[in-house]
């Protein structure tokens, strides 16, 4: 019994950090380009993303997908998706993430 209950924890491990870590670098992308582009224009924004997207292999928040707002003179740039992570069989599980550049 102890040893499926390890098979189990090992498998949604293995599924489910990929994942997390996709978040993580599209987290630390908006982040740096927060800091790095104030007073940019909405579309070198998206840009900065794009180019990162490409370089960290982040597929699943698109330059379209951000939300880009200014607050006085900070830019905030912001992102919320949902992701499927198939277990096995017909079992997945839906992960919501979202971040925002502002702390």
């Amino acid at each position: 019994a102890g040893l499926f209950v390890v098979v189990i924890l090992a498998l949604f491990g293995m599924k489910l950090i990929p994942s997390f870590m996709e978040y993580r670098t599209a987290r630390n992308a908006i982040e740096a380009i927060s800091r790095e582009k104030q007073g940019a224009s909405v579309a070198d924004i998206r840009k900065a993303f794009e180019a990162r997207a490409t370089i960290d292999d982040i597929a699943s928040v698109k330059p379209q997908d951000l939300e880009i707002t200014k607050q006085g003179a900070e830019v905030i740039i912001s992102f919320g998706y949902r992701k499927e992570v198939p277990l096995f069989g017909g079992v997945g599980l839906y992960i919501d993430y979202s971040a925002t550049s502002r702390p």
